[in-house]
């Protein structure tokens, strides 16, 4: 059918008609035990207010249209000493400059993005909310991720998304203002930031239970990421099904090289039975570089297997392993409530890695030759299926992770406490 057609028959909602505003009230508290002498615990807790507000577009074959968004965030605890776990911002100004540790009583922060729409294709520029294999704002803590820029996708061909876009700030989960696009891993001098992140991709579902994203990214005079991912679910019976699946990054210096020389090939592999109610999952992981995998900062770009709580165990020439098993109470008469638990294992080489190196010289260890670390598990989660608290949730995350001496200079040896609980309201 000609696009035309398609754009005839998609009659558009209308900019009021087609808005909707929700907010979502998220708790957070985050105890961070730090098991190394000299080391401090974090300990936060926050309460966090989200709303988003997204019109619908104007009539007519291109469509006009607005989304915004306003977030609050309010300290419940975290004095002097104990912030750091990036719930809250780490220090605030004093009459004697900063205070590390010690988080302001509340921060927030507000955007906004304009949308076109011509057929298939959206356009929108502002203040972004992303999510794929190579910029995706992070949500795992008490306010997300935002990116400004632009973004264009496209659905004119079936069970085909197209996206592109640019990046130049984001405004991490813990602070009020934008700054420049950094990485998580990387050790950047203040003034050699890099001025944008480009990228573009697809998204391809051709079968029932068949995947694919394909995705290419340019961090400017820092990197060229390529991602690659193949998954599918074989429906057995009712009862029982199998998921094997791939994620593939590629990672490679590019302009001025600002992180140094990067050559990154990181892998994951993971299986998946299916029975009723029970699910276990197997995963093997590796990276083949003396560089970690990087990816943006505070972000959750991480599309790996055995990215967990606390490690994404995607250090320099790393391989690691896990085995989860998930199990839905349903199966009990108990609808909404969840669980999973896991360990991980992993060993990777850090005597490769360059002590000279640009971006990556810290995670050089002299006794990191065969450096091992694991980490064990526990989600535990229940959604209030009925009554006024309906889609109420509660999670309770908690993760112990150890690492061998030569590891230590990397991630420190924790147990981490998590109570998270998001209630959504839609207003309209």
């Amino acid at each position: 059918m000609p696009l035309q057609a398609q754009a005839e028959e998609e009659k558009p909602e209308g900019f009021v008609e087609g808005a909707s505003l929700d907010v979502l009230a998220r708790n957070f508290y985050v105890n961070r035990n730090q098991l190394l002498p000299g080391v401090r615990d974090n300990r936060e807790w926050g309460q966090g207010f989200i709303g988003r507000f997204e019109s619908g577009f104007t009539q007519g074959s291109v469509g006009f249209g607005l989304d915004a968004y306003a977030m609050l965030g309010l300290k419940l605890d975290g004095g002097g000493g104990t912030a750091g776990s990036s719930i809250l911002p780490i220090n605030s100004p004093g009459k004697e400059g900063y205070d590390y540790g010690k988080a302001p009583d509340d921060f927030s922060s507000a955007g906004a993005s304009i949308k076109v729409r011509a057929f298939d294709t959206v356009l929108r520029a502002g203040d972004l909310f992303l999510s794929n294999p190579v910029i995706a704002g992070g949500e795992s803590r008490m306010l997300p991720q935002t990116f400004r820029g632009f973004s264009l996708t496209n659905n004119s061909i079936d069970n085909l998304m197209l996206e592109a876009g640019q990046a130049s700030f984001t405004k991490p989960y813990n602070q009020s203002g934008h700054r420049r696009i950094d990485t998580f891993y990387g050790s950047l001098a203040d003034d050699r930031d890099s001025r944008h992140l480009n990228w573009a991709g697809a998204a391809w579902t051709p079968l029932e239970g068949l995947s694919s994203n394909l995705y290419a990214s340019e961090l400017k005079d820092i990197w060229n990421q390529y991602y690659f991912d193949l998954d599918y679910t074989w429906q057995l019976d009712d009862l029982v099904s199998l998921n094997p699946g791939l994620h593939y990054y590629h990672t490679q210096d590019t302009g001025d090289a600002l992180l140094g020389h990067i050559d990154n090939n990181t892998y994951s592999l993971h299986f998946t039975v299916t029975v009723g109610y029970h699910a276990i999952t197997a995963v093997y992981q590796r990276v083949n570089g003396n560089t970690p995998f990087d990816y943006i900062n505070q972000g959750d770009s991480v599309f790996l297997d055995n990215s967990q709580i606390y490690s994404d165990f995607n250090g320099p020439n790393e391989r690691s392993w896990k085995l989860k098993y998930d199990y839905d109470f349903a199966g009990v008469g108990v609808p909404g409530l969840t669980t999973s638990v896991s360990y991980s294992k992993g060993e990777l080489d850090l005597t490769k890695v360059d002590p000279a190196g640009t971006g990556y010289g810290h995670w050089y260890s002299e006794d990191g030759k065969n450096a091992r670390h694991w980490e064990r598990d526990l989600d535990l989660a229940y959604t209030v299926q009925e009554s006024t608290l309906k889609d109420l949730t509660l999670r309770l995350r908690w993760a112990a992770h150890r690492g061998s001496q030569g590891y230590s200079a990397v991630d420190n040896d924790v147990d981490e406490y998590r109570v998270i609980v998001e209630y959504p309201v839609n207003i309209f």
